[in-house]
């Protein structure tokens, strides 16, 4: 499967709708400078409710309404890796202060071999799932508008069918957690998690407390990675 396509046309497609909704189909204005590494960052997106759409709908139409049309969303996985990648790094510098031993580079998946980019971008992929379905909103109607879109995007059979059944599942944080084959995929997964939820909502924080608990996230971890997707993302 090629996880990673499909992953970066969601991220994008998702930001491109909020954009255009939040600027009444103008040119999108980005709050980010073009040589900063988070340049594809999406800033404040006004305008009030967003619209419908299946990539809006996975993608954080739900936060976004709740937090009176302010969001912001990944350019791409590589937007995602450099915060991830900050984080842990900002983590491992404080646990060496500490007594601990030199941390080798953090393999966030804007830094790993090519070989290794899809088991990241998947469990990336189902985390991101995951939080769509934390505040138990999308219904069977939002979920065949999802494959639809979906099936637009890409023609990989077998991709196609990893998506829907992940859809179809019931939420499980340990389910979801068990795709966290490194600590650096764990905390691309919290992250990717954060941006999807409105942490404002009991079920959804519950939901991400819960993640973090089968992430088996260290508490200092969690704390920087909320930190940087404040400072960053939000």
């Amino acid at each position: 499967m090629n996880t990673r396509s499909l992953l970066d046309q969601l991220l994008h497609a998702g930001k491109d709708m909020l954009q255009n909704q939040g600027n009444g189909g103008n040119q999108p204005q980005s709050r980010a400078g073009g040589s900063s590494p988070l340049g594809g960052l999406l800033g404040s997106v006004g305008g009030g409710a967003l619209g419908g759409g299946a990539m809006s709908l996975l993608m954080g139409s739900k936060k976004a309404r709740k937090m009176g049309g302010k969001v912001a969303m990944y350019g791409g996985l590589a937007a995602l890796g450099v915060v991830a990648y900050k984080a842990y790094s900002n983590w491992q510098t404080h646990n060496q202060i500490q007594g601990g031993a030199s941390p080798g580079q953090p393999q966030t998946i804007d830094r790993v071999p090519p070989a290794q980019i899809e088991q990241h971008s998947q469990a990336i992929l189902r985390a991101v799932i995951g939080a769509a379905k934390a505040d138990g909103h999308i219904d069977d109607r939002e979920r065949v508008l999802i494959d639809g879109e979906v099936e637009r995007i890409t023609d990989d059979s077998e991709l196609k069918r990893w998506f829907d059944q992940e859809l179809a599942k019931p939420l499980d944080p340990a389910d979801v957690a068990r795709s966290a084959a490194t600590p650096e995929i764990a905390a691309e997964m919290y992250l990717a998690s954060l941006v999807m939820v409105d942490d404002q909502n009991y079920m959804e924080r519950a939901y991400l407390d819960e993640l973090a608990r089968q992430l088996k996230l260290d508490p200092a971890l969690k704390t920087e990675l909320e930190t940087q997707a404040a400072s960053n993302l939000g």
